[in-house]
């Protein structure tokens, strides 16, 4: 049995088998189910139904991806995210340094933590975010300038930056061809993209399939494996220069999040799990401890080339 959906960005099908059913297992802002069907000619996964631009927003909770709050657990949980995030802000800062040079754009920044830590090390970052509250932290509490919008209405002039990075981005925007069409011309010549989505070959998939976390239902529109990924950036104008499959802020945390997600300290908060200073302070200390644990098969499965995540760093030619 076939169902119709959106045209594949890939190959511009249109007709999709169903391979999985799921349902939003971390925030619970919906009993619907969904399908996840594989496009019949290149078997990239996509939502079905996909919802609407309206009915989308509505499984975003408030605070999605960005961490208000204060105390002692909430700086612990700061320090840690700082150090993950080293990982991301080497490969982001080697491909500025390979650029021309100019303003960097952090598209689904969030509070901008990684635009920070950029702007520490010299890099001229800014942020795009489309949550309001998202903007405020960012620019009060980190200092880092941050518009609200889509990119495809960013107000940037065409070929004005020089490294854009959308680090699990891509699979929530219903166009992704589109939005990489457009990021290639806000580039300059010599402008570096770096793209991050969860992959959808990797083992934990092969393994857990429809529960594991980087599905996120009803969230993730698309689901990309390395080589689907890799064909869009090419379609879109951009050379592949370099291909990573390990993210320490992701890998380990998908891990963990996909074996216990009552735990995972982002999506107690958006529930608003009912918990004492010390309940949250011990449950984060488990999860972290799960997280330490997943670090080696994260490893192992991203130095087989079936890790978790995939980031590429693509080149817009001179």
């Amino acid at each position: 049995m076939t169902v119709s959906g959106a045209p594949c960005p890939l190959c511009g099908g249109t007709s999709f088998e169903p391979r999985f059913q799921g349902r939003d297992r971390l925030y619970r802002t919906t009993p619907r189910e969904f399908t996840l069907a594989a496009c019949t000619s290149c078997e990239l996964l996509q939502l079905h139904p996909r919802p609407t631009p309206g009915e989308l927003g509505a499984f975003y909770p408030d605070h999605y991806w960005f961490q208000p709050g204060g105390g002692r657990v909430s700086a612990l949980e700061e320090w840690y995210r700082r150090q993950v995030l080293r990982d991301h802000v080497r490969v982001v800062e080697r491909a500025w340094r390979a650029s021309p040079g100019g303003p960097l754009l952090d598209v689904g920044c969030g509070g901008a933590l990684l635009a920070r830590l950029l702007r520490k090390r010299g890099v001229p970052a800014l942020g795009l975010d489309w949550s309001h509250a998202a903007a405020r932290v960012a620019w009060h509490t980190n200092g880092v300038p941050v518009l609200r919008g889509d990119l495809l209405q960013a107000p940037f002039r065409p070929a004005s930056l020089s490294v854009l990075t959308m680090f699990h981005v891509l699979e929530h925007v219903f166009d992704p061809a589109g939005f990489l069409r457009h990021a290639h011309q806000l580039l300059a010549p010599g402008g570096r993209l770096v793209v991050q989505v969860p992959n959808a070959a990797s083992f934990q998939f092969l393994l857990f399939g429809d529960a594991w976390n980087g599905l996120d239902v009803p969230r993730h529109l698309w689901n990309f494996r390395a080589r689907d990924l890799n064909s869009l950036v090419t379609q879109c104008g951009f050379e592949v220069v370099r291909e990573k499959h390990f993210s320490l802020r992701d890998n380990p945390a998908g891990l963990a999040t996909t074996l216990a997600p009552g735990l995972d300290p982002m999506a107690r908060r958006l529930r608003q799990t009912p918990e004492s200073p010390q309940g949250r302070l011990l449950r984060n200390l488990v999860y972290l401890a799960l997280v330490g644990a997943s670090v080696p098969p994260t490893l192992f499965e991203a130095a087989c080339r079936f890790g978790s995540t995939i980031t590429i760093e693509g080149r817009k030619p001179a």
